[in-house]
């Protein structure tokens, strides 16, 4: 960890911390992207509040990483930019490091878990970095990178727990506030803490009257459990595997702790719902982690009702396929996705009498599997499996009822 000025034992000095931010805005300016925030107007409706999203989901590496690591590669020396720079990463912050050392000139090695996907490595390789695949899980992969570190004379580029990093995420927050004062409330994943502890800085400097929150997700809640003071316990799997870190940085925790920040800790069907309702309202698409502030405010709508609500769409680096099963998942959920058990007789005319009532009633069949010799109770009988589109949960029951008229129907 990397000292500051702003950041004393027992005091955090918000006006020193947010001259640090608004320096770290000028050293990036040009090679980070200042995204947009849009009020969205169907979100807003939908959860009863003012909805402001930032979309760093829009910068070149797809998240908010970048704006740490150009900051911290900026405030390197020469000396340390001919040492070149190592750090540790599966995902966002690793792309980040490549792509702002790529373009410094500054040479890289990324060290990444074996069990990295193809996808995020060969991104990350695309910047003409060395990227180093050793280590079980992130915190192998960290002790390695500290070995290679001494051994080559290297700069680490901490993900989190860092001066130079938190400034950097903290430009988000100072854009977002430049672009819409009117914020009275900040909602900010939290993995590692850089962005909750930036946005504290910047938020409290410039108003303190805003309220500003850290996210987690309930597999991997560190901040939260140290901030109550109780034994840190994480694991699991999580779509938000962006934000699933088990160790957050001292620094960041120092920050909030001081700040007295609070961290809101929501469920992993709440990130899940929180991306497919970004993409069905907004239209815009969010990786787990990226949604965290989302899922935070649909889990606490009557907390937050009427405020005007500061979001960062944080990133948006989520695989296609597993985009595609969360909305299959939330649509199955929404019982706009249909999926029935239905025994029926085995004789000639039954599929077609089963296809109509459905048509008749308005649905689309997406799928049918039909068992005829192993799965039935009867040899005269057979079991129907059918998937089928309906326009919201009534519409579904309409079906649902229409086919038990004349079937024994179970729901599935």
């Amino acid at each position: 960890m990397k000292s500051s000025t702003f950041v004393m034992a027992d005091k955090i000095d918000l006006l020193a911390g947010l001259a640090e931010v608004r320096a770290a805005a000028k050293r990036i300016e040009g090679r980070v992207l200042r995204t947009p925030s849009i009020v969205c107007d169907s979100l807003s409706r939908a959860l009863g509040a003012t909805v402001i999203l930032k979309l760093d989901n829009l910068q070149a590496t797809g998240a908010f990483k970048e704006r740490g690591a150009a900051n911290k590669l900026a405030t390197l020396t020469e000396s340390e930019r001919k040492n070149g720079v190592i750090t540790v990463s599966a995902g966002n912050h690793a792309q980040a490091v490549a792509r702002h050392a790529s373009l410094l000139g500054i040479d890289a090695t990324i060290v990444m878990p074996k069990t990295t996907p193809v996808t995020k490595v060969t991104r990350t390789q695309s910047w003409g970095v060395r990227v180093v695949l050793e280590g079980e899980d992130f915190t192998e992969s960290t002790q390695i990178a500290y070995r290679l570190m001494a051994e080559q004379g290297r700069v680490f580029v901490h993900p989190y727990d860092d001066a130079a990093i938190v400034a950097g995420q903290g430009t988000l927050t100072l854009e977002l506030l430049e672009d819409h004062p009117e914020i009275n409330v900040l909602l900010m994943p939290v993995g590692g803490g850089g962005l909750l502890a930036g946005a504290a800085l910047v938020a409290r400097a410039l108003n303190p009257k805003i309220e500003v929150y850290g996210v987690e997700v309930a597999a991997y809640a560190p901040m939260a459990q140290r901030l109550a003071h109780q034994p840190v316990a994480v694991g699991g799997p999580t779509i938000a595997e962006g934000i699933a870190v088990r160790d957050i940085g001292e620094y960041p925790f120092h920050i909030a702790e001081q700040l007295g920040l609070e961290v809101l800790v929501v469920s992993e069907r709440a990130i899940e719902e929180a991306v497919a309702l970004l993409v069905e309202s907004a239209k815009l698409v969010g990786e787990g982690a990226g949604v965290a502030g989302l899922a935070a405010l649909m889990s606490n709508r009557e907390r937050f009702a009427g405020k005007v609500i500061g979001i960062p769409i944080s990133g948006g680096n989520i695989d296609a396929r597993i985009l595609s099963n969360v909305l299959m998942r939330n649509l199955l959920r929404d019982g706009r996705l249909l999926r029935l058990n239905l025994e029926i007789p085995d004789r000639p005319g039954v599929l077609a009498d089963i296809a109509t009532k459905i048509g008749v009633s308005g649905g689309n069949i997406i799928e049918v599997s039909h068992q005829r010799l192993f799965g039935s109770p009867s040899v005269q009988a057979a079991i129907l499996e059918v998937m089928i589109e309906a326009r919201d949960p009534q519409h579904a029951a309409e079906i649902t009822n229409k086919l038990a008229e004349s079937y024994v129907v179970n729901r599935i």
